[in-house]
């Protein structure tokens, strides 16, 4: 396994994770041994990011962990993409993602005997100490998906149909959930909340029409704070509305907004939910990663506590790098 065509030289492996957000990709020996090379680009979602573009972000962050000299020896790539499947060999999101990822490859002279895609639950769940094969894994970031894994490959989902008609309690919902609020407040439908002055200044309202400190929000100008805000929402991509979530901790914790701390506890029911349809065993283990379930972050906490009475602890691991390249190591 430690031989490639260059002789006795060491073999590498490379790991992927590609989310909603960001690429990251991380080089490790192929025997076994802490990763040697990261890189970082662009959002990877396979069924959202267009082919080019996908190919560009897998390249940059390639590019980045692979140093020129090594790119020879990587026997096995292994990816754990947002917007794949392994459910069938055509499935749409798994044959853009191979697709993309043997361009990328190829344009960086890398020729691995080895080119898998996996789901990135399937990689964030094979990232938990030991590299489990089953159990129950939870991704809640921009988008939210949980998933029962057996044998390592995912037998079944719950949530993760995307920010039109799913992702309940995704950063992308809470980023939704923070404007919503804001406009309801504009119109006289919802009550205070200092998510409409932070969301104005973060959607670039001008600040003569945002709520002022005093409380003074007349009904011009709240017509007017709705004339700016909407138009700021819709001239960009949907998705970006996830940029938002932070500002909902944020209202929470360091204002005690109720109307933030409410939208984070709906938030973590609406996880629970997604676990829960899963039909979860007492003292199964599950995996856990995504930036809404960082260390610190306000929904971890809420959402602890509620699976605890399903009888789950969380295992949190911090992307799902670690365990692709755990699953490239396996396909050698």
């Amino acid at each position: 396994m430690n031989q490639t065509s260059a002789g006795r030289a060491p073999a590498y492996v490379v790991g992927l994770d590609a989310g909603g957000t960001r690429t990251r990709a991380v080089l490790a020996p192929a025997p076994g041994g802490d990763p040697e090379g990261e890189g970082v680009s662009g959002p990877g979602n396979a069924l959202t990011v267009p082919g080019a573009q996908l190919t560009e972000h897998l390249a940059e962050a390639l590019a980045q962990a692979v140093p020129q000299a090594l790119r020879g020896r990587v026997v096995a790539v292994a990816g754990g993409f947002a917007g794949a499947s392994r459910t069938a060999p055509d499935e749409p999101g798994r044959v853009k993602a191979h697709a993309a990822l043997t361009v990328a490859l190829s344009r960086l002279g890398m020729h691995p005997a080895s080119v898998e895609i996996h789901s990135d639950i399937e990689a964030a769940f094979a990232s938990a100490p030991g590299h489990p094969a089953d159990g129950l894994a939870l991704v809640a970031g921009t988008g939210a998906v949980a998933a029962r894994i057996t044998a390592r490959a995912c037998t079944a989902t719950a949530g993760g149909d995307g920010w039109l008609l799913g992702d309940d309690g995704s950063g992308f919902w809470i980023g939704r959930e923070a404007v919503r609020v804001a406009l309801r407040m504009a119109d006289g439908r919802g009550g205070a909340t200092e998510l409409a002055a932070s969301v104005g200044r973060a959607l670039e309202v001008p600040q003569d029409v945002l709520p002022s400190a005093e409380g003074s929000w007349t009904r011009a100008r709240r017509e007017a704070y709705r004339m700016h805000l909407l138009p700021a929402v819709m001239d960009r991509p949907p998705v970006q509305l996830a940029r938002l979530a932070p500002l909902v901790a944020e209202a929470a914790e360091r204002h005690h907004d109720a109307v933030a701390e409410d939208i984070l506890a709906t938030a973590a029911g609406h996880l629970t939910e997604t676990v829960r349809a899963l039909e979860p065993r007492s003292g199964e283990r599950i995996v856990a990663t995504g930036g809404l379930l960082g260390p610190g972050s306000p929904l971890t906490g809420p959402l602890t506590a509620r699976l605890q009475h399903l009888g789950l602890t969380l295992d949190r691991v911090p992307d799902g790098s670690r365990g692709a390249v755990a699953l490239a190591r396996l396909a050698i």
